[in-house]
C-alpha cells in the first residue's frame, strides 16, 4: 500500500529539457545556493551603514535637536527649507507693516500731503512686502523709510531686526556646517577591495591595506576592525551581529597610522582572536562580516573624519598577499595606485591558527619526547591500562628501594655505634 501511495509521486515525469540545459543544470543549482547564502552587509563598501530605523514611536526627539535635523537632512530639503524659512519671515513681516498701515488709516490718505503715515510710500502689500525684505536684509533703498510718528511700527522694526538676525544666524550656520562635513573628505580614503590571510613572521594574520589619495594628510589617524557575526549564548539566547573587536595594534601602538603612503593594517590570529579556531575550510562556511573603521583630523579645517568599509566571507582571501605599490624613484618615493587592490597567491596552510602553534609546538620539543609522542599518536605503545599498571610497579618499585635505602642507613648507624 505504501508503494501504491508513493508511486504518483515518484513516477512524476519530469519535463526533458535539452542536453546544454542539463549540463548548466547543476551550475545552475550552485549559483542558486550561493545566492541564497548571500550574506546580508552590515555596512556597505561605501562605508554607509544598512540599517533602517522603523516604528519610531517618539518623533519628537528629532523637533528637540532641530539643528542636527536640518544638518542630516539631503540637500534638496535643506535648501527648500532654507529658502521657505526666509520667504515665509519676509511675508509674515509684510502682513504686519500692511496691517499697521490699514489700521492707522495710511492706505485711505495715499497722495495726501498733510498726513503723516507710519511708513512713507507704502500704498499696498506689495510695497509693505518689499519693505519688509529691505528692513531684515538691511538693503535701504531710501524710497520706503518709517516715520517717527508711528510708535508700532518703530516696536516691530526692532523685533524683526532681532528675529531676523537670529534667523541669519540659524540657517547660515545650519548651510555652513552642511557645506564643511568631512564627509566628501572619507571618498579619498580608500580600502582594498579584499583582506587577506597568510602567515607573516610564523603566524597567520589577517591583513587588509588602506591609503589615502591627497596631499594633505589626516592628523592622529587610528584604525579599528570589528567582527560582526551572530552567535548564541550558553543559555540558549541568541544574539543578531554581535560586535567583537578585533585587536589590529592596540597593545603596541601600531593601530595609530601615520598615513603618508598606503599601510597594510595586520590582525595577528592568537588566542585572543575570533579567528584562532577557523581553518580554510571552515572560513567558507561561515557568515561574518569584518568593519574597519578610520578615523582623524582633517588637516585643513580640524574637523574629525570618519571613513568606513568592510569585508564579507567572500572577500576575505586565504592564502593570499597584497602586491607592493611604493618604489623608490630620484629623490622621492611614487606609490602605485594601479596596484593598490592586487593580491598575489602565496604558500600557507590550510589549517587554523590553532592547529598551526601546536604543530610549532611539537617541532620545539626535545626528540624523546616528539618520538614517544609520534608513537603513542600511532598506537605503538602499550594500551592505556598497562601504561597505568606499569608505572604502578614503577612507582611500587622506587618505594621499595627507598625502605631499602633506609633500612641499610639504620643497620650502618647501629654497626658503628657497637664500635664506639
Amino acid at each position: 500500500m505504501e508503494q501504491d501511495v508513493e508511486s504518483p509521486a515518484v513516477t512524476t515525469r519530469k519535463p526533458k529539457l535539452p542536453k546544454q540545459a542539463r549540463e548548466d543544470l547543476p551550475k545552475q543549482l550552485v549559483d542558486q545556493v550561493r545566492a541564497k547564502r548571500k550574506i546580508q552587509r552590515y555596512v556597505r563598501k561605501d562605508g554607509k551603514c544598512n540599517v533602517h530605523h522603523g516604528n519610531v514611536q517618539e518623533t519628537y526627539r528629532y523637533l528637540t535637536d532641530i539643528f542636527t535635523t536640518l544638518v542630516d537632512l539631503k540637500w534638496r530639503f535643506n535648501l527648500f527649507i532654507f529658502v521657505l524659512v526666509y520667504t515665509v519671515t519676509w511675508l509674515l513681516f509684510g502682513f504686519a507693516w500692511w496691517l499697521i498701515a490699514y489700521v492707522r488709516g495710511d492706505l485711505e490718505h495715499i497722495g495726501d500731503n498733510q498726513w503723516t503715515p507710519c511708513v512713507n510710500n507704502l500704498n499696498g502689500f506689495v510695497s509693505a512686502f518689499l519693505f519688509s525684505i529691505e528692513t531684515e536684509t538691511t538693503i535701504g533703498y531710501g524710497y520706503r523709510v518709517i516715520t517717527d510718528q508711528c510708535p508700532e511700527g518703530i516696536l516691530l522694526l526692532l523685533i524683526q531686526s532681532v528675529l531676523g538676525s537670529i534667523v541669519n544666524a540659524f540657517m547660515v550656520g545650519c548651510m555652513f556646517v552642511k557645506i564643511s562635513q568631512p564627509k566628501k573628505r572619507a571618498e579619498t580614503l580608500v580600502f582594498s577591495t579584499s583582506a587577506v590571510i597568510s602567515v607573516r613572521d610564523g603566524r597567520l594574520c589577517l591583513m587588509f591595506r588602506v591609503g589615502d589619495l591627497r596631499n594633505s594628510h589626516i592628523v592622529e589617524a587610528s584604525i579599528r576592525a570589528k567582527l560582526i557575526k551572530s552567535k548564541q549564548t550558553k543559555e540558549g539566547e541568541f544574539i543578531p551581529l554581535n560586535q567583537t573587536d578585533m585587536n589590529v595594534g592596540y597593545d603596541t601602538g601600531d593601530d595609530r597610522l601615520f598615513l603618508v603612503s598606503p599601510l597594510i593594517i595586520c590582525h595577528e590570529i592568537n588566542q585572543n582572536s575570533p579567528f584562532w579556531e577557523i581553518s580554510q575550510a571552515d572560513l567558507d562556511k561561515e557568515d561574518l562580516e569584518i568593519v574597519v573603521i578610520l578615523e582623524g583630523m582633517v588637516e585643513a579645517t580640524g574637523m574629525t573624519c570618519q571613513a568606513r568599509s568592510s569585508y564579507v566571507t567572500s572577500e576575505i582571501k586565504w592564502g593570499y598577499r597584497f602586491m607592493p605599490v611604493l618604489t623608490l624613484e630620484d629623490g622621492f618615493y611614487e606609490v602605485d595606485y594601479n596596484s593598490f587592490h592586487d593580491i598575489h597567491e602565496t604558500n600557507t596552510p590550510s589549517c587554523s591558527a590553532r592547529e598551526l602553534a601546536e604543530m610549532n609546538c611539537r617541532a620545539r620539543l626535545p626528540l624523546t619526547w616528539s618520538v614517544a609522542s609520534k608513537l603513542s599518536q600511532q598506537g605503538v605503545l602499550e594500551p592505556e591500562g598497562r601504561e597505568k599498571k606499569s608505572t604502578t610497579t614503577l612507582v611500587t618499585q622506587e618505594e621499595g628501594l627507598e625502605e631499602q635505602t633506609e633500612r641499610n642507613g639504620d643497620i650502618a648507624n647501629i654497626e658503628s655505634e657497637s664500635k664506639v
